[in-house]
């Protein structure tokens, strides 16, 4: 069973090789990490215990030498873009806001040193088919071995359904799912080709702990 295993701040995620066209070589994975406990395990609770905290971890250069990160100014993004690079991996930074990506790649190259980055400033809720086509340009000929689609927003406070706007609505349903799916279809290509690569989806526990998510319902539905 080949196993993928992800540290973010201590938390270790793990989940077997499911990429469609890789799984015959075991050398791509899909996980879906969530706020909560949303991560994907075989089902014997012991195998789960044994893959969380025994199993070893994998060489992610193996799979590229390049990682790309959407979202990756604040929290969880902002740890895989570190993490990524203290294993050795260059990055590809898309986020919005021009002078945070400067702010988070001065600071992994004042600490790694001989990383190589690529900012990307992509807004999202804007006009996603010109947002894709500056990634697709900035990945032209590397090797992107690891995406972590992270970007997403949530709801500015508790609301119900019917009080949801339709600016919000569209903000959400454009970034959390129409967003992750085209960074995916941009990225892929190039994995398949290359037949390795590992996709990680930053999914939330209001998907699955919370079934719904009362409030928050069309935010749980995006982030499942």
């Amino acid at each position: 069973m080949n196993l993928v295993r992800v540290n973010v701040e201590g938390t270790t995620k793990v989940t077997k090789v499911v990429v469609p066209g890789m799984h015959k070589r075991k050398k791509g994975a899909i996980v879906n990490v969530g706020s909560g406990a949303s991560i994907v395990l075989p089902s014997h609770p012991l195998y789960a215990i044994y893959a969380a905290t025994k199993a070893p971890g994998k060489n992610l250069k193996k799979y590229g030498s390049w990682a790309l990160v959407t979202g990756p100014t604040d929290g969880i993004g902002k740890s895989f873009a570190f993490q990524l690079a203290r294993k050795g991996l260059n990055l590809v930074l898309v986020g919005r806001n021009p002078d945070k990506l400067k702010e988070v790649s001065d600071g992994i190259q004042a600490k790694f040193g001989k990383v190589q980055i690529k900012n990307v400033v992509v807004d999202f809720s804007g006009d996603l088919s010109e947002g894709i086509r500056k990634i697709e340009e900035a990945i032209e000929g590397l090797d992107i071995g690891v995406l972590i689609n992270n970007v997403g927003i949530s709801y500015p406070y508790a609301r119900f359904f019917h009080e949801v706007d339709e600016q919000l609505l569209k903000n959400l349903i454009q970034i959390n799912v129409q967003g992750t799916t085209k960074v995916t279809q941009a990225v892929l290509p190039g994995m398949l080709k290359r037949k390795k690569g590992a996709i990680v989806n930053i999914g939330s526990g209001a998907a699955i702990v919370i079934p719904s998510d009362p409030l928050y319902a069309v935010y749980a539905a995006t982030k499942a």
